[in-house]
């Protein structure tokens, strides 16, 4: 298990790597302390028995410049393969400043494949691969060093196989017609905005039980706070405060440290110093924000017709996603069936492979020039 710590070493196999049509590339990295994901170790292969065709990199290692690395992010010769690509992608265009293209997705392709919804890695190196995983290093610390044999096995097993799943699944969308589609969903992974989190966005993540204007305009302050201070610290949002502390200072609305003091969910550590000043100062904010900059939640339709075609849209999207053989999941998502039975049409569902799967009947369920029938088990659409 050959470990890469120099930036000559890393050339040499980048350059190697560069010359084949694929790299099966994963990242091994730590969270739970900062906002920004720390990178811990990179592991890299390329098709074929040669050796050292398979290596780890130490992006710890004194001196070790990863600039090959992103070179061969950005060569579009070389396809990047990655399993649930979206957390290392983020690395990639954090770190790096690069965004890895062309960019293959297996978890994507294997959705799309009919393996079920957000199918594991695990699961596609016994069903693919024919092989098992060692998963007594899962939750290691990988920022600790030396490493141990285990844990860089471990770790080298995540490109290893992924280069015969790689393979079979790409053969099998060629196969399906259905390559176009995984192309489709790693649009949204190459787009730079799905890396960006603005500050003024972030009380869209919180969830609340009322759409009141006052309490929204004070949870977009106070989240928006939140975000600003744990992005310039790098620091994770819940050591700032967490959610349920947001919506119950944005219900109580404090005025004062003695009004913080009295929070039943906020830090200690949050109710002073830089933090409490910034709550205060964002509760004032939302409370004093003009009404055409207090954000809007849309109110979904409840309405008993609505919740009926929701339910039916469910039936249907079963049905269809089994017969076209791919995740539900993929296909539409519950919020999007509920905004398509209120009336909503600007949505990915309706859009691209999907219509053709599930949308076009979808609207026409909506229109009444449809309906659904149980025959023999099965699920059966019927022209009106």
């Amino acid at each position: 298990m050959k470990t890469l710590t120099t930036t000559e070493e890393l050339r040499d196999f980048c350059d190697r790597a560069a010359r084949h049509p694929y790299v099966t590339v994963d990242t091994e990295f730590l969270r739970e302390r900062t906002y920004y994901s720390k990178l811990c170790l990179l592991q890299i292969a390329y098709p074929g028995e040669e050796e050292d065709s398979a290596v780890l990199i130490d992006p710890l290692a004194e001196g070790i410049d990863l600039s090959p690395v992103y070179d061969l992010c950005r060569n579009t010769d070389v396809v990047k393969v990655f399993h649930a690509a979206r957390q290392d992608v983020e690395i990639f265009y954090h770190d790096g400043g690069v965004i890895p293209e062309p960019l293959f997705d297996t978890q994507v392709a294997a959705m799309v494949c009919g393996f079920g919804e957000q199918v594991g890695y695990e699961t596609l190196v016994k069903r693919i691969a024919r092989a098992s995983l060692d998963k007594s290093s899962r939750f290691t610390d990988w920022s600790r060093r030396p490493l141990t044999d285990a844990q860089k096995a471990y770790a080298l097993a995540d490109v290893t196989h992924l280069r015969v799943i790689y393979e079979y699944l790409s053969a099998e969308l060629e196969k399906a017609g259905r390559k176009g589609w995984v192309e489709e969903e790693i649009q949204v992974l190459t787009d730079p905005e799905t890396y960006i989190s603005r500050p003024e966005e972030a009380w869209k993540r919180v969830k609340t039980r009322t759409n009141s204007g006052k309490f929204l305009g004070v949870v977009a302050a106070l989240a928006e706070f939140r975000e600003r201070f744990a992005q310039e610290r790098n620091i994770p949002r819940s050591r700032v405060f967490k959610d349920d502390a947001l919506v119950e200072l944005a219900s109580t609305k404090p005025r004062s440290p003695a009004d913080l003091s009295r929070s039943r969910l906020l830090l200690r550590e949050a109710r002073k110093g830089e933090i409490a000043d910034g709550i205060l100062a964002a509760v004032e904010a939302g409370m004093n924000a003009p009404a055409d900059a207090i954000p809007r939640k849309p109110e979904p339709d409840r309405s008993p017709a609505s919740q009926a075609l929701s339910e039916l849209l469910r039936v249907l999207l079963k049905a269809k996603a089994e017969s076209a053989g791919v995740a539900q999941k993929l296909v539409a998502t519950t919020s999007e069936l509920d905004a398509i039975a209120a009336g909503e049409r600007d949505l990915p569902a309706l859009k691209g492979w999907r219509r053709s799967v599930f949308g076009e009947d979808a609207l026409r369920l909506c229109e009444g020039r449809i309906a659904l029938s149980a025959r023999g088990g099965e699920i059966a659409i019927v022209e009106l």
